[in-house]
C-alpha cells in the first residue's frame, strides 16, 4: 500500500466518523452510559433540541420509551439520569408548531395528529412514573409544560439556582397537561391551583416545596452528582430480595443517600412559602367566579394581603391571567377537582380527552397562534369567563371531558382496567 493510498484511506475513515459523530449530534434525543466504580452502568438521556430549549415531540417520546424499556430489562443499568442540552432550560414545554398546523377547520375528530401526539408523550409517562429504576432529573434552567410531565415522572428531582418552572397553558388556550392535573392536585395549600390559573413562574425553592424536587444543588456540580452515583455501592442492589423502593438496599435508597451526600446550594427564596396563605385564602374564596372576581381587582388583593399584591412576582402572575384563555381556566378550575381521587392512569385518560377536544375548538389554535406563530401576543379568546360558567358555558366545558373516540378506540382505554399497571400496589 502506498502512501497515497494510506492517506486517502485514513481521511476517509476520518471524514465517516466525523459524519457519524455529527448524525448523532443531531439526535433529538442523546444516549450514553456510564460505568459505576463497581462495574454496572448508569444510563445518561439528554435532551437534545437546546435551540428549542429541549421542547419534547413525538420523536423524543418515542426515543426515550425504547430507551427506558431496553435499559429495564438490561441488569447492568442501575439507574438513569435525565437533562436537558445547553445551559438555558432542560425542557421549556412540547413542540406544538406541527400540532398547531393540524388543526385545521375540516380536521376530523378526533385529530388524528392530536391523539398520537398526546397518546405517545402521555404512555411516556406513565411509563416514568411506574419504571422500576431510579429516574434521576438534572432540573437545570427553563422547566414548562411537557418538561413538567418528565420532571413528576421522574423519582429523584435535583434543582439548582437556575431553575425556573411553570405551567403557562393559559396563554395559548390549552390547560394543563402532561399530568398537570395530576401534579397541581398534590401541592400544598392549593397553591398548584393558583399556578395553574396564573401560570405562575417559580423557581427551585418553590419546586422543593411543591413536591416537584428532593435536592438543591448547585447549576455546576453536575459532575460530583455523577461521581457521587459512579462511587455508590451498587453491588447491595445486587444482594437484596426485594423490589421494593422503599427497601433499605433498593437502587432508590442508594440514589437517595447518594444525593443527600451532597452540599444543599442556597436557592433563591420560595414565593409559594412567602405567600402561602394569601393564595390558599384566595384560592378558597369561593367557585371560580368568586377567584376571578379578586384576580381582576387590585384593590381586593391589597386588601387581601399588601405584600403579596405589591410583589412584582404576583403581579406578572395576575396580568397573565386577566390576559389568558377564559376556558383554560374553567378547564383547569374544573380538573383541579375532578382528579382528587383518581390515579394517575386515569388522571392521564382523562387529559388525553380533555387535550384532543382543545385541538378541536378554536382558543388552543388561536392562542398559539398569538403567541409562537404571528407573535402578536394579541388573542381573541372565544369565551369571557361570564361565558364560561354560564349553564350554556358549562356544558361547552363539560364537553371537554367526554371521551371523544369510538367504542374501544381510545389510545389508553387499557388503563382503566385490570391492565392499569397501579393495580399491581392494590391488589
Amino acid at each position: 500500500m502506498t502512501a497515497a493510498t494510506t492517506s486517502t484511506n485514513d481521511t476517509n475513515s476520518t471524514n465517516a466518523q466525523t459524519s457519524a459523530n455529527n448524525t448523532a449530534q443531531e439526535a433529538s434525543v442523546l444516549f450514553n452510559t456510564e460505568p459505576t466504580d463497581c462495574g454496572h452502568l448508569i444510563g445518561v438521556m439528554t435532551l437534545n433540541t437546546p435551540k428549542s430549549l429541549n421542547a419534547l415531540s413525538v420523536d423524543m417520546c418515542q426515543l426515550l420509551a425504547a430507551q427506558l424499556e431496553e435499559w429495564q430489562a438490561n441488569d447492568q443499568v442501575v439507574a438513569i439520569v435525565l437533562k436537558g442540552a445547553g445551559d438555558k432550560a432542560f425542557c421549556a414545554g412540547g413542540d406544538i408548531r406541527k400540532l398547531y398546523d393540524s388543526m385545521s377547520t375540516s380536521a376530523p375528530m378526533p385529530n388524528p395528529y392530536a391523539t398520537e401526539f398526546f397518546s405517545h408523550e402521555y404512555r411516556l409517562y406513565r411509563q416514568m412514573h411506574f419504571y422500576p429504576k431510579p429516574l434521576i432529573l438534572w432540573g437545570d434552567g427553563i422547566i414548562m409544560g411537557g418538561g413538567m410531565g418528565l420532571m413528576a415522572g421522574c423519582s429523584h428531582r435535583l434543582v439548582t439556582e437556575r431553575t425556573r418552572f411553570a405551567m403557562p397553558e393559559v396563554t395559548i388556550g390549552l390547560f394543563p397537561d402532561a399530568s398537570g392535573s395530576w401534579f397541581l392536585q398534590r401541592m400544598p395549600a392549593k397553591t398548584g391551583l393558583f399556578l395553574g390559573l396564573t401560570g405562575a413562574m417559580c423557581n427551585g425553592s418553590d419546586a422543593l416545596l411543591a413536591n416537584l424536587a428532593e435536592y438543591a444543588v448547585a447549576s455546576h456540580d453536575y459532575d460530583a452528582v455523577m461521581q457521587r452515583l459512579r462511587q455508590s455501592n451498587w453491588q447491595a442492589v445486587d444482594n437484596t430480595s426485594s423490589a421494593d423502593k422503599c427497601h433499605d438496599n433498593s437502587a432508590h435508597s442508594i440514589v437517595s443517600r447518594a444525593l443527600a451526600e451532597l452540599p444543599v446550594a442556597e436557592l433563591p427564596d420560595s414565593k409559594l412559602a412567602t405567600y402561602w396563605q394569601p393564595i390558599q385564602q384566595l384560592m378558597n374564596s369561593g367557585g371560580l367566579a368568586d377567584i376571578d372576581t379578586l384576580l381582576q381587582s387590585d384593590a381586593a388583593l391589597m386588601q387581601l394581603n399588601q405584600d403579596f399584591a405589591a410583589d412584582s412576582w404576583t403581579q406578572r402572575a395576575v396580568a397573565t391571567y386577566r390576559h389568558g384563555c377564559p376556558v383554560t381556566a374553567a378547564l383547569t378550575y374544573a380538573l383541579y377537582y375532578k382528579v382528587a381521587d383518581l390515579s394517575i392512569e386515569q388522571v392521564l385518560y382523562l387529559e388525553t380527552n380533555v387535550a384532543v377536544h382543545c385541538a378541536a375548538n378554536p382558543d388552543f389554535k388561536e392562542g398559539v397562534r398569538a403567541l409562537l406563530i404571528d407573535k402578536d401576543r394579541s388573542p381573541k379568546w372565544s369565551r369571557s369567563l361570564v361565558d364560561c360558567i354560564s349553564v350554556e358555558g358549562q356544558a361547552y366545558i363539560d364537553q371537554h371531558f367526554v371521551n371523544p373516540y369510538a367504542k374501544g378506540e381510545h389510545p389508553l382505554s387499557d388503563w382503566l382496567g385490570s391492565d392499569a399497571l397501579g393495580s399491581q400496589y392494590v391488589g
